[in-house]
């Protein structure tokens, strides 16, 4: 997407809520791959999407600063509740400042460590709408883990799905781009799952659970 094509969505899209504007900001200026915070356009249809999905319960893997997260957040009734998994600990005094200065923070939970230990935690079938942003070399094995922990007629989101047009290149891969295309080919061929991606940024993959 051009530059001048993402300030143009930009222009007619609903508002970029200030808190959140602050933390893309930040994250860009202080953190490492600071591409990763969703950002307005993702932010935007994330809590869209959550909407339109009306969860009660939500999980995610990958926190990083929190911003997609807490655009989830928004969205959701008040006793609903997002449970948020970050590896990196360097991260969780950023985590928990940008969860405590959103009017929503208070249904995120904020979990640090290892996803798949996390995950051990929760129990089967519990969650209404998960979202798959960590570790792209471990997407196999998350969405098996998410899979089971997700209700019938619950939902997935995985980003990155399309790795910069990776996905599509012949030769050797990357153990990160290898990991994507055996996600892109599990999450296809498993049973009672209707796909759709939507090419956004780097690409974000829908899974209902029939």
């Amino acid at each position: 997407m051009s530059p001048q094509l993402e300030d143009y969505i930009e222009c007619h899209i609903s508002a970029e809520p200030t808190y959140l504007k602050a933390i893309d900001r930040a994250s860009n200026l202080y953190r490492l791959n600071g591409r990763m915070c969703s950002g307005h356009i993702q932010g935007r249809l994330l809590k869209m999407l959550a909407s339109m999905i009306r969860p009660q319960k939500v999980l995610e893997l990958g926190t990083f600063t929190g911003y997609s997260a807490l655009c989830i957040a928004e969205a959701l009734e008040e006793n609903a509740r997002v449970h948020t998994i970050e590896a990196d600990d360097e991260l969780e005094d950023d985590i928990l400042t940008n969860i405590s200065a959103s009017p929503h923070g208070h249904k995120i939970t904020s979990h640090i460590g290892d996803a798949l230990e996390v995950m051990e935690n929760f129990e089967e079938e519990s969650f209404d709408l998960a979202v798959i942003d960590a570790d792209k070399r471990q997407y196999p094995d998350y969405f098996r883990k998410v899979w089971s922990l997700l209700r019938h007629g619950g939902f997935i989101l995985a980003d990155n799905t399309l790795w910069d047009g990776h996905v599509t290149e012949t030769g050797s891969h990357s153990s990160q781009t290898r990991g994507i295309m055996e996600f892109n080919e599990l999450v296809v061929n498993t049973p009672g799952a209707d796909v759709a991606i939507i090419p956004l940024r780097d690409g974000l993959t829908l899974i209902r659970k029939e």
